[in-house]
């Protein structure tokens, strides 16, 4: 889940500001071109929902800027009006300090999936079902919890689960890397039946391809059911009804997240994921654009 913070990328974030201006942010332009910044974490989640609905908005005439970017500064763009919104906010839990920081400086246009989750994940031939008992795998994992990028709201709560939570995991590592780095681990471990724990989400496409479970978390570290939000920039409704509707009334499910991160993991680009996604789901993308003129 989650998005690795680099130089280029904090580039991309102090240039919005200039693009947008440049590019009316959202306004329909004197010629009546219209155009949206979207910004979104290169989680495999995120890329596929933010596509889906760029893919929209280009049906419906629009200029769409994507631009990938780090946790905090995804949320910084759209709380100082660098950019439009953003489809990708995890709560209550995962994205909970950035909302509280920046709630005051956006407008909240609520869930746009319901269901999410994280928490821990190994495959389903492992004899194991709760955190609490992680530690007899210990020798088989080196007592080590492969991780995504650090920083990240699933690897903070690993961190916790393994420093302070739970007292038989004293001495394990939560080892950060990236979202990809990841699901390559888990796939090299599980097509040689190998023992391996991951910080893991939901949706994501592994469990299409795996085998998967969840490990039980008495303690609460990870805690409850999750949902997405959509957050977008203040004075976007008055600036843009209509991107405004359109993000208002985005709302999909898991299954239908899943569908398009499983293609884009074949190796369909996200772009033609998406375009295929939205040509067969009219009826749903019609509810999204409903009172758009």
């Amino acid at each position: 889940m989650f998005g690795k913070l680099n130089w280029k990328k904090i580039g991309l974030a102090a240039g919005l500001s200039l693009s947008l201006l440049a590019a009316g942010c959202g306004d329909s332009g004197a010629d009546g071109d219209k155009s949206i910044e979207l910004v979104y974490v290169e989680w495999d989640s995120e890329v596929a929902s933010t596509h889906v609905i760029g893919k929209v908005f280009e049906d419906q005439g629009y200029d769409v800027t994507y631009t990938p970017i780090d946790n905090a500064l995804m949320w910084e763009a759209v709380a100082n009006g660098d950019a439009d919104g953003m489809v990708a906010a995890w709560l209550p839990a995962t994205h909970g300090p950035l909302y509280e920081e920046h709630k005051d400086n956006l407008v909240d246009l609520g869930t746009n999936l319901e269901g999410a989750k994280i928490g821990l994940v190994v495959p389903s031939y492992m004899t194991i079902d709760s955190i609490a008992d992680l530690d007899q795998y210990a020798d088989g994992l080196g007592s080590t919890i492969t991780g995504i990028e650090a920083g990240s709201g699933v690897v903070t709560a690993a961190e916790a689960a393994v420093e302070t939570d739970y007292a038989n995991l004293d001495g394990w590592e939560v080892l950060p890397s990236s979202s990809g780095a990841m699901a390559t681990a888990l796939g090299e471990a599980f097509n040689n039946e190998e023992p391996i724990v991951v910080t893991g989400w939901t949706p994501h496409w592994k469990f299409a391809s795996y085998d998967l479970k969840y490990l039980d978390d008495p303690e609460g570290t990870f805690g409850d059911e999750e949902i997405i939000a959509t957050m977008v920039r203040e004075g976007l409704e008055e600036d843009d009804p209509e991107a405004f509707t359109i993000l208002d009334q985005f709302y999909w499910t898991a299954a239908d997240m899943e569908e398009v991160m499983l293609d884009i993991q074949e190796g369909t680009s996200a772009e033609d994921a998406a375009a295929a996604w939205v040509e067969a789901n009219q009826d749903k993308v019609s509810e999204w654009v409903a009172g758009i003129e």
